[in-house]
């Protein structure tokens, strides 16, 4: 038995403290949902099997499993049960993996997957204190990003900043600045040429925010309407290599990650409907197309932004498709230089064209609410496989800690 993909959306992807700052990660996850039901008005609410949603966070208004929350809240009958997974980046194409499998056993039918995350809202935590009312003062500590309230157990250079490990890369593989900025400024052209065209309006679902705010600028994003967002708040179309050749290293005073060339922190969800083939009758729609492999792998945390390599290779091999065959390629950009370093291994394994990566823009441009960034690489990706019409398509995220996660899509309406 297979499992397909029938139908996908996101919300916009908003900037941190930008437009979605004001609304909780639950009801922007209740939001995908809906805009999901919303794509298949065919599907009765109650004939969902099981919700499954990534979440990197867990420490704010989306603990207590955000997924089952949502779909309570998206208005789906008590009755479907949900669960909440993380892994991080990848949480969200966990999800995937996750309710694909499921019904590849038999276990389910039609499953709705998907993630959230607030990075504006995620909250700062204390240590609870080994016994009451200690003299001392304590820290409050940032869940935002990254590591915190590390064991000290874990060794130091594991536990080193996601921009550092990063740094370290760039060391490895002498990716340049120039190079790091170029791709960057890709990414903004291509996902404001991708919203202009319209090539996301039919993957995106607004969310209502209370107040209108003018839009525009130097971003060319964050189009606001009627107090809701409709688009992705951090896109720069004005972005080019000169400019980003301006900003400052961030991570080492003569380093090559900028704010630039990295993702930025952001505020969104996604959500994904995956289903048996015998599906489509409930659903009221035949299916886009079939999950046909699926890779998980890990490696030393620092190289975290590699793992995507052999993840990728791992689907591939399920599917038993070689890059020769790969017609478009998801990749979560989380940094430019793990990209590029992911793109080159993929072109000696026999990518034909780097420009089959991300060829609607990639998180640099469009944001990353980590939790989230799963579903939108998956749906993109089966999006632009039947714009283009290729048959296979890789989505592939790295994820903090080091681990990556791949899925092969097979499009259903490319032929042989």
């Amino acid at each position: 038995m297979s499992a397909y993909l029938y139908a996908a959306t996101r919300t916009p992807f908003g900037r941190f403290g930008g437009a979605l700052a004001g609304v909780r990660p639950d009801d922007l996850a209740a939001t995908a949902i809906t805009g999901l039901l919303a794509r298949t008005p065919g599907l009765e609410p109650a004939a969902v099997d099981e919700v499954v949603w990534g979440n990197a966070n867990g420490a704010g208004e989306e603990n207590r499993n955000v997924g089952r929350m949502a779909a309570l809240l998206a208005g789906l009958p008590a009755g479907v049960p949900g669960t909440t997974v993380n892994r991080l980046c990848g949480s969200s194409l966990d999800a995937a993996i996750t309710g694909s499998r499921a019904i590849e056993t038999g276990d389910a039918d039609i499953v709705l997957v998907g993630g959230v995350e607030s990075m504006t809202r995620a909250p700062w935590v204390l240590p609870k204190p080994d016994r009451g009312f200690p003299a001392g003062d304590a820290a409050a500590v940032s869940t935002t990003l990254g590591w915190r309230l590390v064991n000290p157990r874990m060794p130091k250079e594991w536990t080193i900043p996601l921009g550092e490990c990063n740094e370290l890369l760039q060391q490895r593989y002498g990716v340049s600045r120039e190079r790091q900025d170029a791709f960057a400024a890709r990414s903004h052209r291509l996902a404001h040429q991708a919203w202009e065209s319209g090539f996301y309006d039919d993957l995106v679902t607004p969310v209502e925010t209370g107040a209108a705010v003018a839009g525009g600028g130097l971003t060319g994003g964050g189009a606001r309407a009627g107090g809701a967002l409709t688009r992705d708040e951090g896109i720069r179309p004005a972005s080019t290599v000169e400019v980003l050749a301006g900003l400052k290293p961030s991570f080492r005073p003569d380093g090559t990650i900028t704010a630039g060339n990295a993702s930025p922190l952001s505020d969104g969800a996604s959500a994904v409907l995956l289903g048996g083939e015998g599906a489509a009758t409930a659903i009221g729609g035949d299916p886009l197309a079939r999950i046909a492999g699926r890779g998980v792998t890990a490696l030393d945390p620092r190289d975290f932004g590699y793992a995507p390599v052999e993840a990728a290779a791992r689907a591939l091999r399920r599917a038993g498709v070689g890059w020769d065959r790969v017609g478009a390629v998801e990749l979560n950009e989380a940094f430019a230089v793990q990209s590029l370093v992911c793109v080159d291994a993929w072109l000696g394994e026999g990518l034909r064209d780097p420009e089959l990566v991300n060829q609607k823009g990639g998180a640099i441009a469009l944001g990353h609410p980590l939790g989230a960034s799963g579903g939108r690489v998956l749906g993109t990706l089966a999006a632009v496989l039947r714009e283009r019409r290729e048959r296979y398509g890789v989505a592939a995220v790295c994820v903090g800690v080091g681990q990556g996660l791949a899925v092969v899509l097979e499009n259903l309406d490319a032929g042989a």
